[in-house]
């Protein structure tokens, strides 16, 4: 067959022998215009354009005094005409208040999760906001947020420390300051090993204070030891919760799913199928949570770091350790000989090597994949996360430091995006995304925190806070922090972030 022609606005898929049209936007633009194309960062037009909007977010009264002259999109310069609401988000990224809750240095965070619950109290019932974490000597624990435990008849409280306000120089006013964090006597179970990540399943519609969605229930693993392999667990949180003197009834909920003779690094949630799909040094697998029955649907020599379900439900990102990041696909269910799973030799191209004759290299996988939708990155994958806007785009980042975006369906023509700064060599680090999807954040091995705009790639945030590295982030996606008459902290931020390192537990909120 003849190699297949580019078309504008089309792309070719190899395994279906036909083009497609490429569709959406790029994440974060304009749904009203065309996709623009996005360059490469060292193009000198686009930092030209990029240095003429930072000049003008510099001050807030600038571009106000910009958008009054030129509406809306705003004229910066001859390279560069800014968005005005845009370039305000930005503004508000640039500039968060950070706290850290003192007494949480010796926590040791190794997953987190912020969910709300009812909680059941000694005056009935009472919905509120707390924190799952998981730690790396194993202890999974609840955490009460913004209350100061009056529920409860003892347990540690932490309170927070204004680590930096970027928006006005200072500390923020009392009134602005978030409330403690409360951990009752008994909120903490230890576990064999290490808890290597923490999953949240469908959530319940609220029923009292339709302050949020509560959590219907929570999936973690453990991470396993040099004597045994990990665990799948999950959490019932339907019902309420009693973490004060009821506290043997909260965990006796708690059911270990499936065990493992292998090293669980990651999971992520499969919400169509109700089951719980994993990423070990041994390949992907799917565990049924009602069964606890397993299907390996990708073996491979490469360990899984990172895992990623698109929202369809029926197509998973595996990113390995070797670097590459594999298309699962359950959609078109394969015949296989004697229940054995598709023997694949990928070949992919070597950064490392020069371009020539002998740059290829190759690795076998055994799985329902497509060959043709493996790509590789520099280093071993350390997150994947798909964008809920438009599920063709998710973000990468790799152990090298390279952090981009991909468009699922143009792959093999390369990122799309890519963010610079990160700093990282062989830590597992998380990716924050804002609920609106605009902004991306991560910790670095630098133990500074850095936050990009997707759309753009510009680094709009840059600071060490922490003596640790922030590997884990869970925004706050709904109110919280409610005033109470008993209650002198109060916080109505629409936006807030949870950051934890193996030194401290942090909260960041723009104002």
């Amino acid at each position: 067959m003849p190699q297949a022609r580019e078309l504008p606005g089309f792309y070719y898929d190899p395994e279906k022998n036909r083009y497609f049209p490429i569709k959406g936007p790029i994440p974060g633009s304009s749904s009203k215009t065309k996709t623009p194309t996005l360059k490469s960062p060292s193009n000198q037009l686009q930092e030209k354009s990029r240095s003429s909007c930072r000049k003008l977010r510099n001050t807030t009264s600038k571009l106000l005094q910009a958008r009054e002259l030129d509406g809306c999109h705003v004229t910066a310069s001859r390279y560069c005409k800014c968005n005005f609401t845009e370039e305000y988000r930005k503004i508000q990224a640039s500039k968060p208040a950070v706290w850290k809750y003192r007494g949480t240095d010796k926590i040791g965070i190794s997953a987190l999760e912020h969910l709300r619950v009812d909680l059941q109290t000694s005056e009935g019932r009472s919905e509120t906001d707390v924190l799952l974490t998981g730690s790396i000597n194993g202890s999974l624990s609840f955490s009460e947020v913004g209350r100061v435990g009056q529920y409860f008849d003892g347990g540690i409280k932490w309170m927070p420390e204004c680590m930096g306000n970027y928006a006005i120089g200072k500390t923020v006013e009392h009134d602005a300051v978030p409330g403690p964090v409360f951990r009752p006597n008994g909120a903490s179970l230890l576990m064999s090993s290490r808890i290597s990540c923490i999953r949240l399943g469908p959530k319940c519609s609220s029923h009292a204070l339709n302050d949020g969605p509560i959590a219907g229930h929570a999936l973690f693993t453990t991470l396993g030891s040099e004597t045994s392999g990990g665990s799948v667990y999950a959490l019932g949180l339907v019902e309420p919760l009693d973490l004060g003197p009821g506290i043997l009834n909260t965990w006796s909920r708690l059911e270990e799913i499936a065990s493992f003779r292998c090293t669980l690094w990651t999971a992520d949630y499969d919400y169509n199928r109700h089951r719980a799909i994993i990423g070990t040094n041994l390949g992907g697998a799917s565990v049924d949570l009602e069964t606890g029955i397993t299907s390996w649907f990708l073996r491979c020599k490469s360990d899984v770091f990172a895992q990623q379900i698109v929202n369809s439900g029926n197509v998973i990102l595996c990113g390995l350790r070797n670097g590459a990041i594999v298309t699962v696909d359950f959609r078109e269910k394969r015949e296989r000989l004697a229940g054995r799973l598709i023997t694949h030799r990928i070949s992919y191209t070597s950064s490392d090597k020069k371009v020539g004759g002998s740059n290829k290299e190759w690795f076998k996988l055994t799985g329902d994949i497509y060959p043709s939708h493996t790509i590789r990155m520099p280093s071993s994958i350390s997150c994947l996360v798909s964008l809920q806007y438009d599920d063709q785009y998710f973000l990468a980042s790799s152990m090298d430091g390279s952090m981009r975006l991909y468009d699922r369906r143009i792959l093999q023509r390369g990122a799309v995006q890519s963010y610079e700064g990160h700093v990282n060599s062989h830590t597992l680090i998380q990716l924050g995304v804002d609920p609106a999807e605009r902004f991306v954040m991560s910790g670095g091995e630098d133990c500074k925190l850095r936050l990009w705009s997707i759309k753009s790639g510009e680094l709009l945030f840059e600071d060490k806070f922490s003596d640790s590295v922030l590997s884990t982030v869970c925004y706050q996606t709904y109110k919280s922090f409610k005033a109470e008459e008993q209650n002198q902290y109060k916080h109505d931020s629409s936006l807030g972030a949870w950051l934890g390192s193996h030194q401290g537990l942090y909260y960041m909120h723009w104002l």
